[in-house]
Parts: structure tokens; sequence; C-alpha cells
């Protein structure tokens, strides 16, 4: 969350704000950006093909909010982080992190994890387990923002009462 979509947990699968933003920098003529979340980028993984068009961008868009309707925050996470492309033929966040540092994505410490997300959406080219300076800055940025967000309570798994 704290790389791919900070609002994750306030919005309802379109973050307007990022929109605004990236449509202001292609007005300004800056280099495209994205906007998409992860609930997005979750309907585009699960259920449509990897093409840019805007007949996809518009099937994304019914996708996300069915998503977000039917599956809540958690389970769009939890398929998220298992269908994610997160190196040359590594899908999910487990086989990241048992390809990437051996071990498993439960024992990662925060920096592994901040490396891994620094590498999307481009982990061919930027590699979690021989960072670049610009991988590990960004690592190093993924980890402030890390300790930034305020999980909300219905979110955070209670202990079981006895």
């Amino acid at each position: 969350m704290a790389s791919e979509d900070t609002r994750f947990l306030i919005h309802g699968g379109f973050d307007w704000k990022e929109i605004d933003k990236a449509i202001d920098a292609g007005k300004r003529g800056r280099k495209l950006r994205g906007a998409s979340t992860i609930s997005q980028q979750t309907a585009k993984n699960v259920f449509l093909f990897p093409a840019r068009s805007w007949v996809r961008k518009a099937f994304e868009a019914y996708y996300t909010l069915g998503i977000e309707l039917i599956w809540g925050k958690e389970r769009i996470m939890e398929v998220y982080l298992n269908v994610a492309e997160m190196g040359r033929g590594i899908y999910g966040a487990e086989a990241a992190a048992q390809e990437l540092f051996i071990k498993p994505a439960s024992k990662l410490t925060p920096r592994e994890s901040a490396l891994i997300a620094a590498s999307l959406p481009n982990p061919m080219k930027r590699k979690a387990n021989r960072p670049s300076s610009y991988v590990s800055s960004r690592a190093s940025s993924i980890e402030r923002m890390m300790g930034m967000i305020e999980v909300p309570k219905w979110l955070v798994k209670q202990p079981a009462k006895k």
C-alpha cells in the first residue's frame, strides 16, 4: 500500500486525487503517470488482458466496482498480493520472498518488503535482491510511508476471545 496506493483503505476503488494529478500532468505535457489503484490492478490482473486501450479500461472500471462491492479490502489485497508479477515468472508476494530472499513472506523484514515494492511496476528491470541506487532510494521512501499509514481497526485481525 505504501508504494502503490496509499489511500487504498479509504477509496472505493478509484483514487480521484491521483487521477486528477495524472490528468493535470498530461495537460502540462509531462510524462504520463499511472493512477491505477490496487483494486484496479487486481481487476486487470485477474479478469482482463494486458493490452492498453480505452475498452480494457472500461472493463477494468466495471470489474473494479464489482470487486470493491463483493470482496472488500482484505480480500482485494490478498488477491493482489497473490497475482502481482514480482519478477520474471514470479507471481505473488510469497513466491517473490522465496525466490528473492530465500525465506517466507511472513519473515521478510520491512526493508526487504520495501525493496520488493520498490521494484514494481517493472520487476524485470528493477531488482529487489540486487537494488540499484534508484530502487534502494525508493525502498527507503516506502519504508517511511509504511510507518505513516494508519490501518483502521476493522482491518486488523483481533485475537480470538477465550
